[in-house]
């Protein structure tokens, strides 16, 4: 929908970004790994002045069943400023809502009252699949000239994997992204460099390899994703391939910096086929290509094997496991999700060759299972997954479910939802908000979080 000024949200930069108001709302995404009840988009009070602080205080139930609600994204944000594609007079004011098994696509307004947001329309998969060839959406991002969306399959499940697109306005499916995909086949995570006109792809797989869990033989195989793609944004065309090796499976989550002068990012590896370790890695320009250098590793975490789940006994160590990754508005400071281990880490990359640790704390962990000093049960399973950075940087937010059919290969015993928040020093460092846990209701489980108007992997910006 149409404004007469550009929506108050959007910001031409990550300087100015960086001062906007701080957030009073959250958007959870959680589902059902039964597959019995409908998933919802969970609004969670985040004002620290508000008597239900800690809680959800909102729901919206999708329409169906089964629909595995993973990522999502807003209709519109901040890169509507850009001066190739300017379109300031949309505002934010739609969740574009996902079903990663489903492949439907949820459009939720959130405007007439942010606390009770409704489902206004549902894009079926059929219209998808004729439209742009594509099933299993994943990932949404608010671009200048409409929504990206992109997919782990082709509409029968196969690969490729790639994008299509969305008009902000009408909602309408306008079909798939890519001109000449060169030898890109899985697909995962996307996101870009607007100011060098750069896609960048991650991979994961097709999903008779992840819909029943990880396959052990495709992981040990090292056929799971585990390259970059590089794309140049307005020819839609591949430009380059990084291959991590063998050893490095699921190369996933990507976060380029905010600041359009810089062309570099950082990219998540979950394990290593070696060592079980987890390693990120920045991507950066080379002379005329794009280069990636190994700039973090995380070791695995010696353990009895009599408290690991059966796809780790034999290693009698548990894997960091890291399963998200989230940058701070001004491109200082990196979160490391250790879904394995229990750890946040929070890292000074300002150099981002040589990141330095400035903070950790742990909650959950296969083995650690360690609590929060507002949880009331104890011992938490799950671990630290889907990371949320507030626009000034001061807040981090995370839950603790990775996908439903995964979750149980490596928490056999089951996990119980909950959401918690860090609160971040001036200068690094990383503590628990005591008075913030929300214990998340039996039968659903948090993924992602949006932060109302915007957060630090919502929006994207085209001046310094």
């Amino acid at each position: 929908m149409a404004t007469w000024r550009p929506d108050p949200s959007f910001y031409p930069s990550p300087r100015m970004a960086a001062k906007a108001p701080r957030e009073t709302i959250a958007y959870v995404a959680a589902f059902d790994p039964d597959r019995q009840r409908p998933d919802a988009i969970a609004v969670v009070d985040v004002d620290p002045t508000s008597t239900s602080y800690s809680q959800i205080v909102g729901q919206v139930d999708m329409p169906n069943v089964g629909d595995e609600l993973h990522h999502f994204g807003w209709n519109a944000c901040s890169s509507c400023l850009c001066p190739n594609a300017p379109h300031p007079h949309v505002e934010r004011r739609y969740l574009v809502v996902p079903g990663l098994r489903s492949s439907r696509l949820h459009i939720i307004d959130t405007k007439p009252d942010p606390k009770n947001p409704q489902i206004v329309r549902v894009i079926d998969p059929a219209e998808i699949a004729e439209k742009a060839n594509y099933s299993r959406l994943h990932t949404i991002h608010c671009g200048p000239e409409g929504i990206y969306v992109n997919a782990l399959a082709d509409r029968d499940g196969n690969a490729p994997g790639g994008i299509f697109l969305l008009d902000h306005d009408s909602f309408d499916v306008l079909g798939q992204w890519e001109m000449d995909r060169g030898p890109q086949k899985l697909a995962y995570d996307f996101w870009w460099h607007l100011g060098h006109d750069t896609m960048i792809t991650s991979e994961w797989g097709t999903p008779d390899t992840f819909e029943n869990g990880l396959v052990p033989d495709v992981l040990l195989g090292s056929k799971y994703g585990r390259k970059l793609h590089f794309w140049d944004l307005h020819k839609r065309k591949h430009l380059q391939e990084i291959d991590f090796g063998e050893e490095h499976q699921l190369v996933f989550e990507l976060r380029p910096a905010h600041d359009p002068t810089k062309a570099y990012g950082f990219v998540g590896c979950v394990i290593s086929l070696k060592d079980l370790s987890a390693s990120i890695w920045t991507w950066y320009r080379d002379g005329d290509q794009w280069a990636v250098k190994k700039v973090i590793e995380i070791p695995a975490e010696p353990a009895d094997p009599d408290l690991l789940p059966p796809v780790l006994k034999g290693f009698n160590a548990v894997a960091p496991l890291v399963t998200d990754i989230d940058l701070s508005m001004d491109d200082r400071f990196l979160y490391v999700s250790c879904w394995g281990t229990g750890d946040m880490i929070q890292y000074d990359v300002s150099d981002p060759l040589a990141p330095k640790e400035t903070g950790r704390v742990r909650i959950g962990g296969i083995v650690s299972r360690a609590t929060h000093p507002k949880a009331s049960n104890g011992a938490l399973n799950g671990g630290p997954q889907m990371v949320e950075i507030s626009r000034d940087g001061k807040r981090v937010y995370f839950t603790n479910s990775l996908y439903g059919a995964i979750d149980p290969q490596f928490y056999p015993d089951g996990i119980d939802g909950w959401m918690v928040k860090l609160d971040v020093g001036d200068n690094g460092g990383i503590s628990f908000d005591e008075n913030f846990f929300v214990d998340w209701p039996k039968g659903h489980r948090p993924h992602q979080v949006r932060l109302e108007g915007g957060d630090c992997s919502s929006d994207s910006y085209c001046y310094p």
